[in-house]
């Protein structure tokens, strides 16, 4: 990689509407059935008799695969094509699924979670097909449409999820959700090999190079290591509240699974438009480091909320709202900023040291905020999260330094 944080193809490839609407299509109906599983983890671990900390090893295994997996994948997809990799990772989250959904044992589901993290660490190849068929100017743009998919994707399965599972039955009242879960990975998995064409061609000179290249590399360009630092601190503590978020509305609220599953639903809704309409618009009038800052503030004002919420859960389901608001803002533009600095044969690559930062701030992030939230208290790790915000919208502002250093 050279020093200059911008790479504009030489070539670039003509806009793929047609495509992008039907990734769009396999993105919202596989993290629907990801979304089934999500906010029943806590009660599914609970109807093993797990206590809190197991839940939050059951949160962290899935990271920790995709830790493992996310570079791996998005360095190969530049290699041998986006769709075989979407494919193989696609169908495999529908297999791990089934088999949750039939496990006896709490360290058992610990171990499919991880080897679900694995196969389903196919963020940064979605990531780089879009940035395959999408000029560099609409990137941020597309990357909102995509982060909207997953929002109505997660506004969609939570409320399957809430509605169809029955905790009063222990375990096997999460098999049908579960299985519905693996269904709906198959129906994506089938769109993918079915309409999904290959991009490869685009990169099909992209040269062999080593394990740690990439990540070296990263750490030298100005633009992109600041931004993965902001990506891993942001993540950290959303991923601490998130896994401790069932619990917290059970202590707060007495809420169980369909309460929660509601609550998502405002969330969902709430971010689907903000990404679809406004991430991507914001981005072009004040340019896409400015409203990633715009974003991490709204996230920290969000969590900082919630600590002092009581017993008026109208007042916690709005500050939720201001964090899933500013998660439309942040998060995309993290990506589009990371994408226009690649260059084009490297955009799996280096998106996925992007979500591999992520997934190691979804492991590290729930292990510091499970003894916060036994021992200090449970809305310490709100709290814990509204802070880590300060410091990456520190480094927000240095990348929209280098940003104007390189213009």
């Amino acid at each position: 990689m050279s020093d200059q944080p911008a790479f504009p193809p030489p070539a670039p490839p003509p806009e793929d509407k047609r495509a992008l609407a039907i990734l769009l299509g396999v993105v919202f109906i596989n993290i629907a059935g990801f979304g089934v599983v999500i906010p029943l983890l806590p009660f599914y671990a609970s109807s093993f008799g797990a206590p809190p900390w197991q839940v939050i090893v059951l949160f962290s295994a899935y990271s920790l695969g995709n830790f493992f997996a996310e570079p791996i994948w998005g360095k190969l997809s530049d290699r041998i094509g986006r769709r075989p990799v979407l494919m193989i990772t696609i169908f495999g989250n529908a297999a791990t699924y089934v088999a949750l959904a039939f496990t006896g044992d709490i360290w058992l589901a610990m171990a499919i979670r991880f080897c679900g993290g694995i196969l389903t660490g196919n963020i940064s190849t979605i990531q780089g097909y879009l940035a395959d068929v999408t000029p560099p100017e609409k990137r941020a743009g597309r990357m909102g449409f995509m982060a909207a998919a997953f929002s109505l994707g997660f506004v969609t399965g939570p409320v399957l999820g809430g509605l169809l599972a029955d905790p009063s039955q222990g375990t096997a009242g999460f098999r049908l959700p579960l299985l519905i879960a693996a269904g709906l990975a198959l129906t994506a998995g089938v769109g993918v090999t079915l309409f999904v064409r290959e991009t490869r061609h685009v990169h099909k000179d992209a040269p062999r190079r080593g394990r740690f290249e990439g990540l070296s590399d990263a750490m030298a360009h100005p633009v992109i290591r600041r931004v993965l630092v902001v990506s891993l601190i942001a993540m950290a503590g959303f991923a601490g509240m998130e896994a401790t978020f069932g619990l917290w509305a059970q202590n707060q609220f007495r809420w169980g699974p369909r309460e929660i599953s509601l609550c998502f639903l405002c969330i969902g809704i709430t971010a689907a438009l903000a990404q679809s309409l406004l991430t991507g618009w914001m981005a072009r009038r004040v340019g896409e480091a400015a409203t990633l800052m715009t974003g991490l503030v709204l996230i920290a004002v969000g969590f900082a909320f919630q600590p002092f919420v009581g017993q008026h859960w109208p007042v916690a389901i709005l500050g939720m709202i201001v964090v899933a608001l500013g998660q439309s803002l942040a998060f995309p533009n993290i990506v589009a900023i990371i994408s226009k600095s690649s260059p084009p044969d490297r955009q799996g690559e280096m998106m996925g040291l992007n979500t591999a930062a992520g997934a190691l701030a979804r492991i590290f992030g729930p292990l510091v905020a499970a003894p916060l939230f036994v021992g200090v208290g449970p809305s310490a790790p709100f709290a814990v999260a509204a802070g880590l915000c300060l410091p990456a919208v520190f480094m927000a502002w240095r990348v929209s330094k280098a940003v104007r250093r390189s213009a």
